[in-house]
């Protein structure tokens, strides 16, 4: 029979620690062999090999199965005084860093040299994105991710797409950008193919980034709206083929374009015609991708309406940023904060900005539990030192073998989060994913 580890060892890890989990841990001798432990999730998988002293610091031989908890740090948060060293590694195992830009040729490349690679931040001499590297040797089960594409650099995604000569050149120079500054991977955030020829180019193109990126060593992910007015294009069945997850942008339902008020990032619509995060889920799932891939998006911004004290009601232009809030900012002052618990949407009226709808705490938490329900389990990956399913050697010093994790939530701008640890979102989030 396997002897039981010591739990203090575990503890000694600051994800494991802080976050309360219920672990029950055993070790084998056999390194092929894989033992699921526990009821509670996550699932904590230990693998010991041969010449691993029973009761060691199991650093290298632990495989965290968890719910992934995503942020996305955008470049341009630098300029605003943000680094990401700001954020809580404590309850973040994901960051896609956003955005790389892509030039006529197909060629990927950091958007602004200054911000990602030169800037003196957290005390690395090699900006925004040489820090988060750092951050990765610190935090060994940190992934980063390259976030290429975004709001203003989609549009050249159709012309490079359609050609397979630029196609083969978008993931070559994606691939050597990804390798030599460290990463885990690539996040195609194409806003967003929209039509049915742009859908089948879509595919093409993770097709050939995956001949460039083996599933066994990198990931692939894509942000996708929770519209069926996009999501109608693309082949789910067989972008499950080349995709390790969907990032769900399950927000922006509505916003000054609208007629009406509306929640905008709502998990539940007040109608069959409206978008919401439940029916986007519910319509890749039914198209053949699996659950176990979806990351549901979660919105770290308000939307304001004007003159509007709720929703499906007629506004006139919305306060904020154009139209919008950073969560950090709600509820606007003087303003009382409520949840729409039949839509899963929180609320705050009145002030400068009207009728502002976004998520809470208690949101995300309900959120959460959708995941969790929908999810049916998580994805279990074994880890040995040469095991098949490890990501790489370990190529550089400190660096664990990737675990792919089962699906979760990904905020879509970590730094706009509340800094008070009782009103974060993502804090909130990784809670109530691993709660048992």
């Amino acid at each position: 029979m396997p002897d039981s580890l010591d739990r203090s060892v575990l503890q000694q890890d600051p994800i494991i620690d802080s976050c309360s989990l219920h672990i029950s841990c055993l070790c084998s001798l056999e390194p092929h062999q894989c033992l699921q432990l526990g009821r509670s999730e996550p699932i904590v998988i230990i693998m010991c090999s041969h010449n691993q002293a029973r009761g060691s610091r199991i650093a290298s031989s632990v495989a965290r199965v968890m719910y992934t908890n995503a942020v996305y740090f955008p470049s341009s948060r630098v300029y605003q005084g943000d680094t990401p060293a700001s954020l809580n590694y404590s309850c973040i195992n994901r960051v896609y860093y956003a955005y790389a830009s892509i030039g006529a040729d197909g060629s990927v490349f950091l958007s602004d040299e200054w911000a990602d690679a030169q800037a003196p931040i957290d005390g690395v001499l090699q900006g925004a994105l040489g820090s988060l590297i750092h951050l990765k040797q610190i935090h060994p089960h940190l992934q980063v991710i390259l976030s290429v594409g975004g709001g203003s650099c989609s549009g050249i995604f159709p012309a490079i797409a359609s050609n397979a000569l630029l196609r083969d050149n978008f993931a070559r120079s994606a691939f050597g950008l990804v390798e030599a500054s460290g990463l885990d991977g690539i996040d195609i955030a194409w806003e967003y193919p929209c039509s049915v020829e742009q859908g089948t180019d879509f595919i093409a193109l993770l097709a050939t980034l995956r001949t460039y990126f083996p599933r066994d060593q990198h990931i692939i992910t894509a942000a996708l709206p929770a519209s069926e007015a996009v999501l109608q294009f693309i082949d789910f069945s067989t972008a499950a083929n080349h995709l390790n997850s969907i990032n769900l942008m399950a927000f922006d339902f509505f916003g000054a374009w609208s007629t009406r008020s509306g929640h905008h990032s709502q998990l539940y619509a007040m109608s069959e015609i409206e978008p919401s995060a439940s029916s986007g889920a519910a319509y890749i799932m039914s198209r053949g991708f699996p659950a176990g891939g979806l990351l549901l998006g979660i919105p770290t911004h308000g939307r304001s309406f004007l003159h509007a004290t709720g929703a499906g009601q007629e506004f006139k232009g919305g306060g904020g940023n154009g139209g919008a809030f950073e969560y950090s900012e709600l509820p606007r002052k003087g303003c009382k904060e409520t949840m729409d618990k039949r839509h899963i949407s929180a609320q705050c009226v009145g002030g400068d900005g009207g009728f502002v709808t976004y998520d809470n705490p208690d949101t995300v938490k309900a959120k959460a539990a959708f995941v969790r329900q929908k999810g049916l389990g998580v994805s279990i990956y074994c880890i040995n030192g040469m095991s098949p399913v490890v990501r790489k050697k370990t190529r550089r010093e400190g660096t664990w073998p990737l675990t792919l994790i089962g699906q979760g939530l990904v905020y879509c701008d970590g730094p706009a989060d509340s800094k008070e640890k009782s009103r974060s979102l993502v804090a909130a989030g990784f809670r109530a994913l691993h709660s048992s």
